[in-house]
């Protein structure tokens, strides 16, 4: 019923105020925040209704700052400090307009969120790690996600799932034209202005080879199949100027055997401090610097795309298997080394000839690989986002090659996070940066529409 009253909503409106494209963290932010503006707001989500939401489905915290603690976060985190963190990552090539944007909004976008139907886990509670920097929405991103399309629901935002933006056109008198497929037809929404959220781009194969090369035909895609890169083409084509660099992107360890898309976070690999690295023949791979702090899981997801075929294998003994954080995919396990090297497809003499000369050196000691039976994890890298998108201005519209901006074409989420993470990435901070920017991108269009 709830359906059919939406269809019978879009038939009768010839002209939205707000168009939203894009259905994940920061569409759903920007098409609430528009029409608690008071604009009539039409969401379009290339995805099915099971798939609805983006990487935020996969997301498990959120990076926030506070002076004190709350219920929900311990201790305190401050703007200072996040900004120090920031500048460690991206150092100073960044739009600080945007960055010190983020940073103020950081601290508020938590009530916000609670305020429209999120949930927050009490510290202390189920398996996540303490955390002073990120809170962790109760029953994960889908349960987020699900608890805003609810909100969206009861505010009369019209909601359309496999809906896949095709072109996006000046309309004659002002506002746009948004031509949109769905279910094999063809259809035209006028709107007065557009919000584009539907992510970087990254999940287009052709796209990923062309800019990195034939590599990227043994990556991962960690996030959902539906952020091609289309709607920043298009964008770029109606004179959005691009931002970032097209061959550099965020990408970690995760389990080779996992889907080619959407695996999310359960398929990353957390354990590599515990073991022996090797590449498919058998000898060992490193990373300088790695350490065994989470960042470790950005320095070792290129590590493996330069190795052979784009892949390696993580090794642990029965006590370093002990130790590691529960996974997706069960191990690989054998009761000698090598008889897991013929079940990995490696040469049995080189992976006994690495472990050897592992458990040889003195830092090693804590982690010799010695104690049977022995396991491994096949490992590829998984992108998470590419560091290129869109230019915007501090109001999230779209910023032309020449300088001057769109007043009706707006941007948020991932699709113009470039003009904040040049590089690097901190943990939490892509669902914070989504939820900021698409709020204050929906609020701006709402706003234009007023006059």
């Amino acid at each position: 019923m709830a359906q059919a009253h939406h269809l019978d909503r879009i038939d009768r409106i010839l002209l939205w105020d707000v168009t939203v494209i894009g259905g994940g963290i920061a569409g759903l932010c920007a098409a609430i925040a528009a029409r608690r503006g008071g604009a009539a707001v039409r969401l379009l989500e290339a995805a099915p209704r099971a798939l609805r939401g983006g990487n935020a489905r996969h997301g498990r915290n959120f990076r926030l700052t506070h002076e004190t603690p709350l219920d929900y976060v311990p201790d305190r985190y401050t703007a200072d400090e996040l900004r120090a963190e920031l500048r460690s990552v991206t150092g100073d090539d960044t739009d600080r307009a945007l960055t010190e944007l983020l940073i103020e909004r950081a601290h508020s976008i938590t009530g916000w969120l609670v305020a429209h139907g999120v949930h927050l886990q009490l510290p202390g509670t189920g398996v996540m790690p303490y955390s002073r920097r990120t809170a962790f929405p109760l029953g994960g991103g889908k349960a987020m996600i699900n608890a805003l399309y609810a909100t969206a629901d009861r505010l009369g935002i019209a909601i359309s799932y496999d809906s896949e933006a095709r072109s996006l056109l000046r309309s004659e008198g002002g506002g746009w034209t948004v031509s949109v497929r769905s279910a094999g037809a063809d259809d035209q929404i006028r709107t007065r202005s557009v919000v584009v959220c539907a992510g970087g781009a990254g999940a287009d194969p052709a796209w990923l080879r062309e800019n990195f090369g034939s590599a990227a035909e043994g990556w991962m895609v960690r996030g959902t199949p539906y952020a091609d890169g289309r709607l920043l083409d298009l964008l770029i084509a109606a004179g959005g100027c691009p931002i970032g660099d097209a061959a550099t992107c965020h990408a970690v360890p995760v389990d080779a055997r996992g889907p080619q898309f959407d695996g999310g976070i359960v398929t990353r690999i957390t354990s590599i401090p515990l073991g022996l690295v090797v590449d498919r023949c058998g000898a060992r791979i490193d990373v300088a610097g790695a350490g065994v702090l989470p960042t470790h899981y950005a320095k070792w997801g290129p590590r493996i795309a330069a190795c052979p075929g784009q892949i390696a294998y993580l090794v642990l003994d029965a006590r370093s298997l002990a130790r590691a954080a529960p996974s997706a995919l069960a191990p690989i396990t054998a009761p000698t080394i090598s008889e897991l090297a013929v079940a990995l497809q490696l040469d049995p003499a080189a992976l006994q000839a690495s472990i050897d000369h592992f458990n040889a050196a003195p830092a090693n000691a804590a982690h010799a690989i010695a104690v049977p039976p022995f396991a491994a994890y096949p490992m590829r890298p998984g992108l998470t986002f590419v560091h290129f998108g869109i230019k915007v201005d501090a109001t999230m519209r779209v910023v032309r090659a020449d300088g001057s901006r769109h007043d009706d074409l707006f941007a948020a989420g991932m699709i113009m996070a470039a003009n904040v993470l040049r590089r690097g990435y901190l943990a939490g901070l892509g669902i914070t940066l989504s939820a900021v920017f698409g709020q204050i991108a929906g609020e701006e269009a709402a706003r234009h529409v007023r006059g």
